[in-house]
């Protein structure tokens, strides 16, 4: 859903603000943190957290779109499409195992840190990506194909001048749903010592600090629907260029 003209730069204000000056907001959390307990997270810098957690977000995102465009046009190839089950069943790993058990499985392997937080975010992102991938490479116009095939385009030509412009609006669909997905599952990362916004809310579990806990909530929560809004703009915008 977009977001409106007004309420857009609200929350843009809004979140800069939580990151930049939380100590503004000390009278609003106040009644929710322990009597006599901290109210406003200091730990560790809110803006050095949230550039983490968006640094994370958008490296395993890069990561599975590459991983899973790839897949989807090797299996969409007539000399591929045998391939596709199990390209399916690849890319539905990242579903089948929950975040925190990729991470207890990465840990003995890569350490504590960022490395298990990117495999987790990395398998969770590519079903929805490479579900739209498929979907928008299956269903290209007909007659547009034909057309390229017609003005003498070799196969490589035709997929990065024709296939991938078409069906990218499509394919954005996926990534924005894995973005969002990353946000809210990066949180967890902070178990195993990654730097994320995490980091707040389960120092405000930990502790009983509510005021932590919807600090950090609140900052992911807007990170995640700007992000949504902002993808969403960028999917209208491919949409009326491939149309037009």
């Amino acid at each position: 859903m977009k977001i409106g003209i007004v309420l857009r730069p609200a929350l843009i204000v809004l979140l800069l603000a939580l990151v930049l000056r939380p100590a503004w907001f000390a009278p609003v959390f106040a009644p929710l943190a322990p009597a006599n307990g901290p109210v406003i997270y200091e730990r560790a810098s809110l803006l050095s957290l949230s550039l983490s957690h968006l640094g994370l977000v958008a490296a395993a995102t890069a990561a599975a779109t590459l991983v899973a465009v790839t897949l989807a046009i090797l299996v969409t190839r007539p000399s591929g499409a045998a391939f596709r089950p199990l390209s399916r069943t690849i890319a539905n790993m990242g579903q089948t195992f929950p975040p925190v058990a990729v991470l207890a499985l990465a840990v003995p392997v890569l350490g504590f840190g960022s490395g298990p937080t990117l495999v987790a975010l990395f398998l969770y992102g590519l079903l929805p990506i490479f579900e739209n991938a498929i979907t928008a490479l299956s269903t290209l116009p007909p007659a547009t194909m034909e057309a390229a095939r017609g003005i003498g385009l070799n196969r490589w030509q035709k997929l990065m001048r024709v296939e991938l412009p078409l069906a990218l609006p499509v394919i954005l669909t996926g990534i924005r749903l894995s973005v969002v997905i990353a946000l809210g599952t990066a949180t967890i990362g902070s178990t195993v010592a990654a730097r994320t916004l995490g980091e707040v809310i389960i120092a405000g579990l930990l502790t009983n600090n509510t005021a932590y806990v919807l600090q950090g909530g609140l900052i992911v929560g807007l990170f995640a629907v700007l992000i949504y809004d902002a993808l969403v703009q960028l999917e209208a915008h491919l949409a009326r260029r491939v149309g037009g």
